[in-house]
């Protein structure tokens, strides 16, 4: 789905309907942001509704991406790992005290998180 967003903005960019630069999506990102949080705490919720403004946030995200010259596939490839990296962490260090997620709470797993981040900045496992 993703590389066929890009195809389609693409083809759309090359008969003129495109922002000149990648503010404008931003600005559009932003504006399907707003949508999508207003349909989320809508009551009751549309499932419809949500499913359908998540989609326009994610085509949007992929024409961004496009604008900046990052292909949205690898981006979202190399976002999977580095979730898996970090989640990873946060799992190992609750093993370390005998424990996992479930017995855990997010705040606890929250601050191990940026404990992996920041270890990825200081050259960390990446």
């Amino acid at each position: 789905a993703l590389l066929e967003g890009l195809k389609r903005k693409k083809k759309a960019a090359k008969v003129g309907f495109e922002w000149p630069d990648a503010s404008g999506a931003l600005d559009k990102l932003e504006e399907e942001t707003g949508e999508l949080r207003a349909e989320a705490r809508a009551t009751p919720r549309d499932p419809d509704r949500v499913r359908d403004e998540v989609g326009d946030l994610l085509f949007t995200a992929v024409n961004v991406a496009r604008l900046l010259g990052v292909d949205p596939e690898s981006a979202l490839k190399a976002a999977n790992r580095k979730f898996r990296r970090r989640f990873g962490h946060v799992e190992t260090r609750l093993r370390e005290n005998g424990r996992g997620p479930a017995d855990s709470n997010l705040g606890e797993m929250e601050a191990l998180w940026q404990e992996a981040k920041a270890a990825e900045r200081r050259g960390g496992p990446r």
